[in-house]
């Protein structure tokens, strides 16, 4: 049977380069990320001598992916690092420098998918000069937007050298991808991939906060296009509470906004990888059917495959909603 609705534009997908120079040797310091190649087929991230991740050809092989969107009707793949690779905690040169190695692989895998590969770049974000001149760089060679974590260090993403990243996105229309990384860990967390199942939805909601309650939206033109991940982690269902601190908490909630919380959902998009109908339905109805697009966090286990598929299943969606959501609207994100 064909799956309801068009083919999809998936924005949120990973990617792992097959191999990378030694960053020690190139970039200085220790403890990098590396790979441990298996086979043709299977890899494994290591940092340091630490399995972080096992990996397939998926990650890197534009074939695979383009046989699996096939698969998933999906026409258009976002392409981005993996999280692990932004090295916000090391200083601004070694990331840069990081920063330039992957983003060039990144445009080989996308240069071998025939335009339906979307490659979007990382930046050193721990320094605005170098994070903007990095993804000016990548706009010209080639890429179409940015991923960037959702902190750096302490820093959230209200910090003005971040703002003054975002305010730049903004003047040169890079559509922003917000991916949740770095979690806390400890006995609580290191257990049941809580980190992952947990941390990763507050880390994504404490986010979307900091630009709402830190004033960014307040600053940063109308122009920024920005979507963050996970269906905006546990946001969405909270957004009630937010409000209702703003209102009733306005001496220690209401932070630099104008407005409450919800004056600002028309800013930002949220992907749709939260698996349920039930789920979606929460979404759409709190953001609006205009500010969700489709993201499946593929090939990673805990991505949705077939990507699309709780859109495509939702009952509640009209045909125009649905449109919306597997295609219109990322198409806007991205510009097109």
């Amino acid at each position: 049977m064909t799956p309801a609705g068009p083919a999809a534009v998936d924005v949120h997908t990973h990617v792992v380069p097959r191999g990378w120079p030694d960053l020690a040797a190139v970039c200085g310091g220790s403890g990098w990320p590396w790979l441990r190649v298996d086979s043709e087929r299977a890899a494994m991230i290591m940092v340091g001598e630490t399995e972080f991740r096992p990996v397939g050809a998926d990650c890197w092989d534009a074939p695979t992916r383009l046989a699996d969107m096939a698969a998933d009707r999906v026409d258009l793949q976002v392409i981005s690092p993996t999280p692990v690779f932004f090295c916000y905690d090391r200083p601004a040169d070694q990331a840069t420098r990081v920063a330039r190695i992957f983003n060039d692989r990144v445009l080989e895998i996308a240069a071998a998918g025939g335009g339906r590969l979307v490659p979007f770049c990382q930046v050193p974000l721990q320094d605005p000069d170098a994070a903007c001149a990095e993804l000016d760089r990548c706009l010209a060679a080639g890429h179409a937007g940015v991923e960037i974590g959702n902190h750096v260090g302490d820093r959230d993403l209200d910090d003005p050298a971040v703002v003054t990243f975002l305010q730049h996105c903004a003047r040169v229309g890079a559509p922003v991808f917000v991916h949740p990384w770095d979690m806390p860990g400890g006995p609580r967390l290191d257990r049941w991939m809580a980190r992952w199942l947990a941390g990763m939805p507050a880390e994504t909601h404490l986010s979307v906060l900091s630009l709402i309650l830190g004033g960014v939206f307040d600053r940063v033109p109308r122009s920024l296009r920005i979507c963050f991940a996970h269906g905006g982690g546990s946001f969405p269902f909270w957004l009630g509470r937010a409000d209702n601190a703003w209102h009733r908490r306005g001496d220690l909630c209401r932070g630099s906004s104008a407005g409450p919380p919800s004056s600002y959902l028309d800013r930002f998009l949220v992907d749709s990888v939260v698996f349920e109908p039930a789920a979606l339905r929460l979404l759409v109805e709190t953001m609006g059917d205009e500010r969700v697009v489709v993201g499946s966090d593929y090939p990673y286990p805990l991505g949705e495959r077939p990507a699309g598929a709780v859109v495509r299943r939702a009952d509640f969606l009209s045909a125009d909603q649905r449109d919306r959501l597997l295609r219109g609207n990322a198409l806007r994100f991205l510009g097109r």
